[in-house]
């Protein structure tokens, strides 16, 4: 994987920051079928109407991936129903907002779809006494929503969302928030994510590091510019650290 570690110094970090779809749970695995429940009820049942709103989307409905630089994989719940809106003269795009910050509190334990090992991965970055965060681009409600039933809602100190007043990712709002709310500066902070946003966040904010996952749809080769290292998952985050850390 490529690494980019040189300048870091891991002694001081004290936080980890996380996004949450892609990055705690499988992107696709947990969000195909909602987005086709949305793209459905938005088109009262028109095949050809659902089709065409998950295509502007970036969901292939045909074969059930999210396609490389999806706005839903990307993109904020807001910027999302905007899309949609633009297709549907019926609908809002706030009530199109709406129906899917609804749709994903609906959702339950069993729709969700965690990274191999999460709370495993979580306790033992808390045992090396870092502080913990969530940054999505779905609703702040949603975010608390997942986390608690993931069974790791305990292990976190910060949780934003697009909704929660610190702008969107790639910017640097998201990043600087954590490093604020923990006592921190953002360089003594690492971002983790599945998308260019995440890790552009990270970069924004002058965090110490940005750290991609391939847990989500994009690949090795679209997230390596952005990142310093690119990991399977979270996994491997701990032992990546500790060895950091061992040679500060």
């Amino acid at each position: 994987m490529p690494q980019r570690l040189e300048g870091a110094d891991m002694a001081t970090i004290k936080g980890v920051l996380f996004d949450k779809d892609g990055t705690l749970i499988d992107f696709t695995a947990t969000w195909r079928e909602a987005v086709e429940k949305i793209a459905n009820h938005l088109a009262e049942g028109d095949v050809t109407l659902t089709t065409t709103l998950c295509d502007a989307v970036g969901y292939d409905i045909r074969t059930k991936v999210f396609l490389p630089g999806s706005p839903v994989v990307a993109g904020s719940v807001d910027m999302v129903a905007e899309l949609m809106a633009s297709i549907l003269p019926k609908w809002s795009a706030a009530e199109i907002e709406d129906l899917a910050n609804r749709t994903a509190l609906e959702m339950g334990a069993d729709d969700l779809a965690p990274v191999a090992r999460l709370r495993e991965t979580l306790v033992a970055l808390r045992e090396m006494g870092f502080s913990l965060g969530v940054a999505t681009h779905d609703a702040e409600a949603t975010a608390h929503a997942n986390i608690k039933m993931l069974g790791v809602d305990d292990l976190f100190d910060f949780v934003a969302g697009y909704d929660s007043g610190h702008g969107h990712k790639p910017g640097p709002g998201m990043p600087n928030a954590f490093a604020k709310a923990i006592s921190a500066d953002p360089s003594e902070t690492v971002m983790v994510g599945d998308s260019v946003h995440d890790l552009g966040a990270g970069r924004a904010a002058g965090c110490a590091l940005s750290v991609g996952v391939l847990t989500g749809p994009a690949t090795e080769a679209e997230l390596a510019p952005e990142g310093d290292i690119v990991l399977p998952s979270i996994a491997d985050l701990p032992d990546v650290l500790a060895q950091r850390q061992k040679g500060s």
